[in-house]
């Protein structure tokens, strides 16, 4: 109404007739435009109220799923762990001298008291030698001593001689009696020292590199000739937090704790007994430091091997049981994705154990679906649909509907992960 007057006012006053009519189409727009916006508003409200219903017409994410189960849940103890030789023994010799012959090889296992080295031993054979010839002589002398002690007590029973003939012939007899026993000791060191020339193997076990051969010199206590080191039994070495001592100390106790040591690259796995736990906590990293022992007769495990340890310590029972792969870890803690409406709602939770694939949580209550593959395109309250997982003839949610009791969640098997 009022552009109509404008209009009248106008072409009284002399306006074109054209003019007029191209004014009134633009006011007629612009009274078109307005009207279709609610009174009081703005463009960018406008598209903030439309926002949420884009969104939530937009495409559904594809999801795979997996069902929580409950069952009773081993904790088992996993570390890296060395094999260490019970014993390791470098071999030296005891005295200074040359070497004649070598009595074994590279490698060679050998047996204690097996004889390694023989040393040139012709200066403690001499001495042995003149040892001997010594304690003959004094011994004779001895049996002379003796028999001038009797004679003498004969001719003081007839009082030829007086007591103190008899008694100096006793002094006599007394102290080469200690001259024979000095030469035998003094023999038994010769011997000693004439046993140093041939090395014998201390233990059993296999004999490393050999650095010295026949015409070496070596010095006492001072050249090592070889190192022996027994493979049969071996040790473990390994490191635990220090949460785990209270475990640790019962499976020492234990005689039905067995240590589990698995080879790389899908060797052999060996059974053992946990040997020793340390009496202090290493304070620069939290952990306690232990052994176990395993028979290794087939020499499966080598000194300095790499292996993985695992020992069960306990069993929680009645945990919630989820898979690894379902865990995403984000700046406020681990969380999943849970479908609920068809829609993925996130929930925070806490890892109490893991094993394996496998890992005992809270937060997540048992024949809940949590998301498995497609999780990483999540964002919470996303539309979400299930797609079958691989190799599986049903999708998830078709195999979540009879997941009402515990029984029916632990027979839901844990899927494989999709490309």
């Amino acid at each position: 109404m009022n552009l109509i007057v404008a209009a009248a006012s106008l072409a009284a006053r002399g306006w074109p007739s054209k003019l007029l009519l191209v004014l009134l189409a633009l006011g007629a727009a612009l009274l078109a435009g307005c009207s279709g916006r609610a009174e009081g508003t703005s463009p960018a409200a406008d598209q903030a109220a439309s926002a949420p219903r884009r969104a939530a017409s937009g495409p559904s994410v594809p999801v795979t799923t997996v069902i929580a189960r409950r069952e009773d849940f081993a904790v088992v103890l996993q570390a890296i762990g060395a094999a260490a030789p019970v014993s390791s023994v470098d071999v030296k010799a005891q005295v200074t001298s040359v070497v004649t012959r070598a009595h074994v090889q590279e490698g060679q296992f050998v047996r204690a008291g097996d004889l390694l080295f023989t040393l040139d031993s012709r200066s403690d054979e001499a001495n042995v030698a003149k040892m001997r010839a010594q304690v003959a002589k004094d011994e004779a002398a001895l049996a002379d001593a003796r028999r001038q002690l009797a004679r003498s007590r004969e001719l003081l029973a007839q009082n030829f001689v007086s007591q103190g003939a008899v008694d100096a012939n006793q002094t006599t007899v007394e102290s080469q009696e200690a001259s024979v026993e000095g030469d035998r000791a003094a023999l038994k060191a010769a011997q000693v020292a004439l046993s140093y020339a041939r090395v014998t193997a201390p233990s059993s076990g296999r004999v490393g590199a050999i650095t010295v051969y026949p015409g070496t010199a070596v010095q006492a206590n001072q050249t090592t000739l070889v190192t022996i080191t027994q493979l049969d039994p071996i040790d473990v070495s390994f490191s635990l937090p220090q949460r785990y001592l209270p475990s640790l100390l019962a499976a020492l106790k234990s005689a039905n704790a067995p240590v589990i040591a698995r080879l790389p690259e899908g060797g052999a796995e060996l059974k053992g007994r946990l040997q020793f736990v340390d009496n202090a906590i290493d304070p620069a990293t939290g952990t306690v430091k232990a052994k176990a022992r395993f028979g290794n007769g087939a020499s499966r495990l080598w000194p300095g091997a790499f292996v993985t340890i695992s020992m069960q310590a306990g069993t929680l029972g009645d945990a919630v049981v989820i898979p690894q792969g379902t865990i995403i870890q984000s700046v406020r803690g681990a969380i999943v994705y849970v479908v609920e409406n068809d829609k993925a709602v996130m929930r925070p939770v806490k890892v109490i154990e893991s094993r394996g694939d496998d890992a005992a949580v809270s937060g997540v209550r048992m024949g809940e679906r949590v998301v498995l593959d497609g999780r990483q395109n999540l964002r919470p309250d996303s539309p979400v649909f299930e797609r079958a997982q691989e190799g599986a003839g049903r999708p998830a949610a078709a195999a979540s509907m009879g997941a009402g009791s515990a029984s029916a969640a632990q027979r839901v098997d844990r899927p494989s992960r999709a490309p």
